[in-house]
């Protein structure tokens, strides 16, 4: 394969590896599911519908919502994958501000393996805030997500060890232990000791080489699905060239504490620290008002649709046959137009075209535009995340 190139920067030829194939059922004239790399990087699912979904921090409930809008979480509380052989990437930022976040990880844990089995796939890439925590920064953690560790803890004990039944099992039983949490207040200011458990259990967990630090290891930094990169942050040409395989596999290293030397591995900085990394990189989203330049094809999205955010209504993109829609209610007449304008909605929705910079949706959040960048679409929270697409870079 030839080598490419992003303006004046040479990049080497891909050397894509097939290590997984992600799915034991073909759903109709469906090839499998193929996934590259570990944690996966790159992904092939032609002819299936994506479904992108931003941040959750520790929202359930906004979560389920969400899910159910996409069409591939069942709505009659039994947590079932009902959406056939959709693929459906979450874009991190699920630790903080809420208190249901082990939970959350766990139900889509859950619901990949549903999905496997019907030709779908859950993927997860990793944000700004697993990356924070794995380092031991807690400055946003909700007080109920601190009572969860010291919970799931616990509840650990009576699985032996068995994490994979445990982590799996947490979405169901998280109802519960809430329950059995007595009714006083674990965050009174002279509780010191509760508060010295909560942040001793929430360290055990997110350390790297801690039991949910290696879970949140099995997440990507970056992710391509067929012509799609999703990322935290946003994908820069010197994040290509360093190797997206490689970025994945220094932070999966990192959190899951593997090294071959005795040393522990280094913080992987070009991924996870510093303005312009991947999780941190905000250039997409720093001036709306300077959208015109990339040509209109931009996706900005985040509705801070948890209620430690901005506890506004859910909304996710839909891509399927490589267009692009927002959805913001289960009977939803958002449509794509034959001129290929990015997105027109009801309820509140509004078209971004050229230099307009209008909101979208009473969150005032979900914005559209488009770069003109080897046809690049990105999704962003006006922070954070990033998914684009990428049509040409690795064909």
């Amino acid at each position: 394969m030839a080598a490419v190139s992003l303006g004046s920067l040479s990049l080497p030829p891909l050397k894509c590896r097939k290590v997984a194939v992600c799915c034991s059922y073909v759903n109709g004239s469906l090839r499998p599911i193929t996934v590259s790399g570990n944690p996966p990087t790159f992904v092939s699912a032609s002819g299936r519908r994506i479904v992108a979904v931003g941040d959750l921090h520790g929202d359930l409930s906004k979560t389920r919502r969400a899910l159910e809008m996409a069409g591939v979480l069942s709505s009659d509380g039994q947590d079932l994958w009902i959406g056939g052989a959709t693929v459906l990437v979450q874009l991190g930022d699920i630790l903080d501000r809420g208190e249901d976040e082990i939970a959350i990880l766990s139900l889509l844990r859950s619901l990949d393996i549903q999905a496997k089995s019907t030709g779908g796939a859950v993927f997860q890439v990793n944000g700004n805030h697993e990356t924070m925590n794995v380092e031991g920064d807690f400055r946003y953690v909700d007080p109920g997500a601190f009572d969860e560790c010291i919970d799931f803890l616990d509840y650990l004990d009576e699985y032996k060890g068995n994490w994979d039944d445990a982590f799996m099992g947490w979405i169901r039983a998280t109802k519960w232990w809430k329950k059995k949490r007595t009714s006083e207040s674990y965050w009174t200011r002279w509780n010191f000791l509760k508060r010295q458990q909560a942040v001793i259990a929430r360290s055990s967990l997110l350390r790297p080489g801690g039991p949910l630090a290696c879970e949140l290891g099995r997440h990507s930094v970056v992710l391509k699905v067929d012509d799609w990169i999703f990322c935290h942050g946003g994908l820069l040409p010197h994040h290509v060239a360093y190797g997206l395989e490689r970025m994945n596999k220094e932070v999966s290293f990192w959190m899951r504490d593997f090294s071959e030397s005795n040393d522990s591995p280094a913080v992987p900085f070009i991924a996870t620290r510093g303005y312009d990394s991947i999780v941190w990189n905000r250039l997409y989203s720093r001036d709306s008002a300077d959208a015109n330049k990339y040509n209109e094809r931009i996706w900005c999205i985040d509705v801070g649709m948890s209620s430690g955010v901005l506890n506004s209504r859910p909304e996710v993109l839909e891509i399927v046959d490589d267009k692009a829609r927002v959805i913001s209610n289960q009977n939803d007449l958002a449509y794509m137009t034959e001129d290929s304008t990015p997105l027109r909605t009801v309820d509140e929705c509004m078209v971004v075209k050229g230099t307009q910079n209008q909101p979208i949706s009473s969150s005032n959040r979900l914005c559209i535009y488009t770069l003109n960048l080897l046809k690049m679409l990105y999704i962003v929270y006006p922070a954070n995340y990033i998914v684009c697409i990428w049509s040409n870079l690795y064909k």
